[in-house]
This record gives C-alpha cells, sequence and structure tokens, in this order.
C-alpha cells in the first residue's frame, strides 16, 4: 500500500491540496485553527472575546504575584473558584474601561507618563546615591513582568488611561451633610426594647403527628428529600512534587553546588546602623527641602567633629519617631530592607564610619555604622538536605513540560485506566467516594475544580468510564480522572428518612403554634392588657444589635418613632415567634456623637464608590460586558 503513496507522490499532494483548500477559503486561515482550538471565549465585552487561556494565564500572574508578596499565603486560597473568578472579574473591569477609554478617546502624554513614573514609590526605589534610575534594575522590573522597559511604560500608559474613565466621577462625588446625617443618625440611633420569645422547640410536645401525615407531607416535599448525584471516582495528579520525587541528584553535583555556592546559603551580611534623619518629602517646597538640607549639613559636622555624640544628637534632632527615642538605631538589617539610596551608603560604609548626608524620598539622612555582622559557613551536611530540594526544584521545573506531555497523551491513548500512567509517571491513584457535582462547601483543591468536575460528571466520561483529558487546574498542575461507579440523583424511600419526615412536620406545626399564641398575645397587649412580666431592657441599635436577631431588630427600629412605646410582632419562621416593645428613642451619647461626625468622611467615601460602582454597571451594558462562567458563589448559595 505505501508503495502506491511513494510511487505517485505529485497525485497524492495534488488530491492533498484539493481536499485542504476549500476548508481555507470558507474558514480563512485563522478560522481553520479555531476550529482545532479547544479554548473558548469565558467573558465577552463587545465584540472582545477573553479566553480561557486568557483566564488561566491571568490567573497564574496573579497568583505568582501573591506568592512572591506573600510567600506564606496558604496556595488553596488561591487555586479556590472564587479566587479566579475574581479574576476574570478584573479582567472584565480592565476590557470594558480600555474600551470606554478608546471611545472616548481618552490618553496619556508623554508628560504625564513621566511624572506618574517619577512619583511611583517602586521606580523610586530603583534611584541611584545620585538621583538618576539605574537602568539595569528598571529592565529587570520590565523582565519580571515578561515586558521590555518600552511594553512597561506603554502598559503603564494605557492603565492611566483607563484611570481617566472612573475618575470623572470617583473625583466628584459630593455628598450633602444634610443627606449624611439623616442616614448617619438613622444607623446610629438606639431604641430601648423588651422581647419576648416564643420559641418553636418549646411547643414541640404538642405536636403528635400521624402516619398518614407524615406521608401527606413526604409526598408534598419530595424535593426535600433527594440524594444528590454522586460518583466514586480515582484520579492522578501530576505537579512539580510528583516530578521531584522521580528525580535523583548525584552526591558529586550536590557537593560541587555546596562549593560554589556556600557562602551564600549559609545566610546574608547584615548590618547595623543608626540615622538621624530630617524630614523633607520628595513633594515638599523647594526652599523647604533646601532649609532641611542646610540643617542635616551642620549636624553631620557636630557628629563627625565627635562621633561619641551621634546618638544624643539622634534623640535631640531626628525626626525619625521609631528611631530617634533609640538614639537612631535601626538594628540590624539584609540587603532589600532599607530603601536606596540609604541601603547602598549603609552597605558600602566601614564599621564605626559616618556617611554624607544621604537623600531619600523621605528626607535627608546621616548614617553611622555601628556593627557589621558576616553569616557564619555552613558544613555541606548541615545544607545537604536544602540543595537536594533546590537542584530537585530547579530540574522539575525544566522536566516539567515534557513529563507533562507523557501524562496529556497517555490518559487520552490509554483511556480506560489510570494505572498505565500512574505506574510509568511513580503517581499515586486517589480514590474518592460520593463525589458531588457540585463541591461542598470548604472543599479545596482539585476536588473544588469546576473544571474538573465537570468533565467528570460530563455524560460521556460517566457512561464510557473512560479518562478524562488532562486538566490544568493551577500553574504546573494536572489532573485526570475517571468514574468507577456513578448513581444519578434520585427520591430517598419514605421508609429511610421518615425521622427526617418526623423532625420537619413536627418543627413546621410547632412554628405554626408559636405564631398563633404570639399572634393572639399581640392583639391583647396592644389592647392594653399588659403582659404579667417582661425581660429585662435592652437597648440597641444598628451597629450594636447585642443577641437580637436581624429580623426582630429591624422590626424594632421600624416602628414609627411618634407612637412609642408600641408592640410588633416578628414572625421568625422556623424558629417560631418574637413580641416586642419598643419604649423610647435614646439620646445619643458623646461617644456616639463622636463616632457620627468621625463616619460623615466614611459615608461620603462610600457614596462616591456607589457611584462609581453605579457608573462601572453602565458601562457594562452599553458596552454588552457579560462573564459566561457560572459565579461560584451564587452557584454555593443555590442562587442560577
Amino acid at each position: 500500500m505505501f508503495d502506491i503513496f511513494r510511487k505517485h507522490t505529485r497525485i497524492m499532494m495534488m488530491v492533498m491540496f484539493l481536499l485542504i483548500i476549500p476548508s481555507f477559503v470558507l474558514l480563512g486561515i485563522d478560522g481553520y485553527s479555531r476550529m482545532n482550538e479547544s479554548d473558548v471565549p469565558v467573558a465577552r465585552v463587545g465584540r472582545t472575546d477573553i479566553t480561557q487561556a486568557q483566564w488561566d494565564a491571568a490567573h497564574r500572574a496573579e497568583a505568582d504575584r501573591l506568592r512572591a508578596s506573600m510567600p506564606n499565603i496558604d496556595a488553596k486560597l488561591l487555586d479556590s473558584p472564587e479566587a479566579r473568578y475574581a479574576t476574570l472579574e478584573r479582567l472584565v473591569h480592565e476590557q470594558v474601561m480600555a474600551q470606554a477609554a478608546e471611545q472616548a478617546r481618552l490618553s496619556t502624554s508623554d508628560a504625564r507618563l513621566a511624572r506618574f513614573l517619577q512619583e511611583d514609590p517602586m521606580i523610586a526605589s530603583l534611584r541611584k546615591a545620585d538621583g538618576k534610575i539605574d537602568m539595569e534594575r528598571y529592565r529587570q522590573l520590565a523582565a519580571s513582568q515578561g515586558l521590555t522597559p518600552e511594553g512597561f511604560e506603554n502598559n503603564v500608559r494605557i492603565n492611566l488611561a483607563r484611570q481617566q474613565v472612573e475618575a470623572g466621577v470617583s473625583a466628584t462625588g459630593l455628598v450633602s451633610p444634610v443627606l449624611a446625617d439623616v442616614a448617619l443618625k438613622s444607623f446610629f440611633e438606639k431604641r430601648e426594647v423588651q422581647v419576648v420569645n416564643l420559641l418553636a422547640k418549646d411547643y414541640a410536645t404538642e405536636v403528635k403527628p400521624t402516619e398518614a401525615d407524615l406521608e401527606a407531607f413526604y409526598q408534598k416535599n419530595q424535593s426535600l428529600f433527594q440524594a444528590p448525584e454522586q460518583a466514586q471516582v480515582e484520579y492522578v495528579v501530576l505537579d512539580l512534587d510528583a516530578v521531584k520525587k522521580s528525580i535523583q541528584i548525584p552526591e558529586a553535583e550536590l557537593k560541587s553546588y555546596y562549593d560554589q555556592n556556600a557562602q551564600r546559603l549559609s545566610g546574608v551580611e547584615e548590618r547595623r546602623a543608626s540615622h538621624i534623619l530630617i524630614n523633607a518629602p520628595k513633594e515638599a517646597a523647594e526652599a523647604e527641602r533646601k532649609k532641611a538640607r542646610l540643617k542635616a549639613d551642620e549636624l553631620l559636622k557636630t557628629v563627625r567633629a565627635n562621633p561619641a555624640t551621634f546618638a544624643d544628637i539622634a534623640r535631640k534632632n531626628s525626626q525619625d519617631p521609631g528611631s530617634a527615642a533609640k538614639g537612631g538605631d535601626l538594628g540590624f538589617f539584609a540587603r532589600g530592607a532599607m530603601v536606596k539610596p540609604f541601603e547602598d551608603a549603609a552597605f558600602a560604609m566601614a564599621k564605626g564610619a559616618i556617611s554624607d548626608v544621604v537623600e531619600s524620598d523621605f528626607g535627608f539622612h546621616i548614617i553611622q555604622l555601628t556593627d557589621i555582622k558576616l553569616p557564619q559557613k555552613r558544613s555541606f551536611d548541615e545544607l545537604r538536605a536544602s540543595i537536594e530540594s533546590d537542584l530537585k526544584g530547579q530540574q522539575a521545573q525544566r522536566k516539567y513540560a515534557e513529563t507533562a506531555e507523557v501524562f496529556t497523551n497517555m490518559v487520552y491513548e490509554q483511556s480506560d485506566s489510570l494505572k498505565p500512567v500512574a505506574d510509568k509517571l511513580k503517581l499515586e491513584i486517589k480514590t474518592v467516594d460520593k463525589l458531588l457535582r457540585q463541591p461542598l462547601p470548604g472543599t479545596t483543591g482539585v476536588l473544588a475544580n469546576e473544571k474538573f468536575l465537570s468533565a467528570l460528571f460530563a455524560a460521556d466520561t460517566i457512561s464510557s468510564k473512560r479518562n478524562t483529558e488532562a486538566i490544568e487546574t493551577a500553574a504546573n498542575h494536572l489532573v485526570a480522572g475517571r468514574v468507577v461507579q456513578h448513581q444519578p440523583a434520585r427520591t430517598l424511600p419514605l421508609a429511610e428518612v421518615q425521622s427526617q419526615v418526623r423532625a420537619q412536620v413536627v418543627t413546621a406545626r410547632a412554628a405554626e403554634l408559636a405564631k398563633n399564641d404570639g399572634a393572639a398575645k399581640l392583639a391583647l397587649w396592644q389592647a392594653g392588657t399588659a403582659p404579667a412580666s417582661l425581660p429585662a431592657v435592652q437597648v440597641v441599635s444598628r451597629d450594636q444589635a447585642l443577641n437580637l436577631s436581624a429580623p426582630v431588630l429591624l422590626a424594632a427600629l421600624r416602628v414609627d418613632p411618634t407612637k412609642l412605646p408600641a408592640w410588633v410582632g416578628v414572625d421568625l419562621g422556623p424558629q417560631g415567634y418574637a413580641l416586642v416593645r419598643v419604649n423610647r428613642v435614646v439620646s445619643l451619647d458623646a461617644t456616639a456623637e463622636a463616632t457620627l461626625r468621625q463616619s460623615r468622611n466614611q459615608y461620603a467615601q462610600w457614596w462616591t464608590d456607589a457611584e462609581t460602582q453605579a457608573y462601572y454597571a453602565l458601562l457594562k451594558e452599553k458596552l454588552k460586558a457579560e462573564i459566561l462562567v457560572p459565579n461560584p458563589v451564587k452557584k454555593q448559595q443555590g442562587v442560577v
């Protein structure tokens, strides 16, 4: 057969040409590519789609940023459906702002870009002692975000243009003091109440349901007695830890790495310094900065004339509240702990030396280096475990892509079992019984991943009992699973849930008895037939509910203050009924008045935030922005 292909190569090429060209004509090259693209839109703003790949990439970048800034953060939090959805909402917000800025023809001038970069603390930290930007570190900053310096500046320019869209609303939020006081006084208003609780559980002994009652309730409420769809599942996970387990590092390589890096691995050099700070923020007037510089120069002459007086002069003159009382002492610190150029000056000095005047964003410093702590070299045996872990981690990073390809191919090609891929890659096959399509609250990891659960509970996966495809649930994290047994949702028989049915019947009827008793008492007490005794008086408000439930508190605060004292009844549903006597409105004390005054600014900020959110909602509607995947929070709450 293959001889035919070899002998008639030109003819076969023409046939393939005729088969392929119509596809490109009908769909175009881009459309043809999309036919094979598994990625699908997860959100849409106007005519612009945000794809699953873009979402995944943005969330990986966000997770990496958070890990870098908070090394101790729980990785499971970053992988939660809520965290991923928040990233998607941010992408939609950015796209809405970008399109709104484009439609409004908003842009960022070179002058404004330069001013922003000059004022940015992150850029300010890159300045050298002479005040110029360290361009090498600037390029490294851009590269850490996968950008060139030009690309970084363009991103800043775009973000500034986006910010202008909402700035017109957020920068002009105005709230009338009268309006603020009306809302805030209602919030802080206190009322004196007495509450009589008629709890359903106290009426439960009066309820004696018959078998017929239970049967009738069961038939009417079968949706309450459903066993959810569930499955017995096995799955395997490929991550960096799994790859690391397959890596062996030769002893000679460990020792060679130790010889080359022993000093660095043993620790970092720390320095102890004291300083005198004369405050002069960079945004201060030029005359003020000159005055501060002159004072710093005078103090420098004094301490250099008599270095032993440095601590006393720091106590009397330094404007750093954290160190002045300690004679300017800053304790030991390593590189990266102090702002530049303060850090550069401290690490360039000899022990006991006093620096020239050093200018930073905070003002002018005079530094005295008081001690140097060099790390003690640690032995190979002490560092062996950490070296091995580091080298395995480095090799795992390089090997992961290759291993992931093997994993992806094997779970697809040998789809009737996970054992072949588990044996080849030394992975553990994990099992879980009674897995639900919707994860229970508190579930984390791959068993809470919406993408993985959707693949497991897909109709073909359930019917064929074959492996799912390899699914990326986080950066460097793949999972595949298969359904071993599946049980569809079903209504449980009455015999199996009879105790639950009885409990619900008793609860419902006891609550009804409490409500009827409460309504009768309310009518009598409103008519003037006062009860023999009442509970102790409580003074409550919206910010101090004490032990009152929300329905009781709201009912008490909604009573017309011109008709006090008054009685009001509150239906508490399955819990029973409450009778509330509202005696009087309590005048605000001095503390509450002070809190009220302080809250006016906060209220203005709430008002501005609300206006900004409303404007954003309007832009979303105008641009037809929509998220095409379910909100995990609403799903957990049962909101469709």
